[in-house]
């Protein structure tokens, strides 16, 4: 019997049509120039949220041997110079291949904003130029920077909380493995929205949604082949590289997780929350009915596109608090 998809939410269904050039299956390696083009249209608007936030480009030292690294820092203008602030530490999305640290940042300077708090946008190193582990490795190298210096910027080491959509979620996640695993700072709670978690591409959700929607089976395997190459999908991947293939999901911080349930990322997401708890850890996890992926930034006025982000701010709010 042939599988049939999640059928979109309505509101978000008359968006996509009138997107016909986001709803892309036939994304190939010579649309990542492209793609990358297209990103950086999304990414000019003003950061300062018209000067309520001081903002400021940084280059700070990457990993051992590969060159500095840019971040985005954007404090409060409002907030007391003494005031210790929580810390957003953002990675963007793009699928591995595109984009910068203003992409997406939109969002966590909303959160920043409602909740007074600093935000740290790693703008980490692409694939297919730059494989595993350079991404990951680029974007634990600004966790550790912020941590080491948050002070300076007006933040607090204990309340650092990670977050990053799509392939930002998966490298937000793999940091936070990487950051258990050496002993490294320990963010205060990740928020992993509609992350990229498992490279093997081979879900019910990932067939279900070949061919339709956003970001599809066909996209995906560009993404990941970007990222490993020929070891996509083969045995003895990282899961530093794609968390899914952790077998530990103990130790981590307190997770959000959130997915449409119309998009190929669905089962992977549903299933990487099941394990966090198997492993005796914390969780709250959305899936949101019809969504397609990346559904709040396609549509930010639909009803669920509203619910899904109040979501996200009322648990940064009671981490915040705890």
């Amino acid at each position: 019997m042939p599988l049939v998809p999640p059928p979109f939410d309505a509101e978000l269904a008359a968006t996509l049509k009138s997107y016909p050039g986001v709803v892309t299956p036939g994304f190939r390696p010579a649309d990542i120039p492209g793609a990358r083009r297209g990103a950086a249209v999304g990414e000019l608007f003003d950061v300062t949220l018209g000067g309520l936030f001081e903002a400021e480009d940084r280059t700070v030292p990457g990993p051992e041997g590969s060159p500095g690294l840019p971040l985005l820092v954007c404090r409060p203008k409002s907030a007391p110079g003494s005031a210790r602030l929580p810390v957003i530490y953002h990675a963007h999305g793009g699928g591995l291949v595109a984009g910068t640290n203003r992409a997406g940042v939109a969002e966590p300077l909303s959160w920043a904003r409602e909740l007074d708090a600093v935000v740290v946008s790693v703008d980490y190193r692409l694939a297919p130029e730059h494989p595993h582990p350079a991404p990951v490795e680029d974007v634990y190298a600004g966790l550790l920077w912020a941590a080491e210096h948050s002070r300076e910027i007006g933040g607090d080491p204990d309340r650092i909380v990670v977050t990053g959509s799509s392939a930002g979620g998966g490298l937000t996640a793999a940091a936070t493995l990487l950051g258990r695993d050496r002993r490294g700072p320990r963010a205060l709670g990740q928020l992993l929205m509609s992350p990229m978690l498992d490279d093997r591409n081979d879900t019910v959700s990932s067939r279900q949604m070949a061919g339709v929607g956003v970001w599809d089976r066909s996209a995906n395997e560009t993404g990941w082949t970007a990222l490993l190459g020929d070891r996509r999908g083969g045995p003895g991947v990282s899961p530093y590289a794609a968390p899914a293939r952790a077998t530990d999901l103990s130790g981590l911080p307190p997770a959000f997780l959130d997915v449409g349930s119309a998009e190929t990322f669905r089962d992977e997401v549903v299933g990487y929350a099941s394990r966090v708890w198997q492993a005796g850890g914390v969780a709250e996890l959305h899936v949101w009915p019809g969504g397609c992926h990346g559904f709040d930034a396609l549509a930010p006025d639909a009803a669920l596109s509203r619910t899904a982000r109040a979501a996200r701010v009322q648990w940064l709010r009671r981490l915040l608090a705890g």
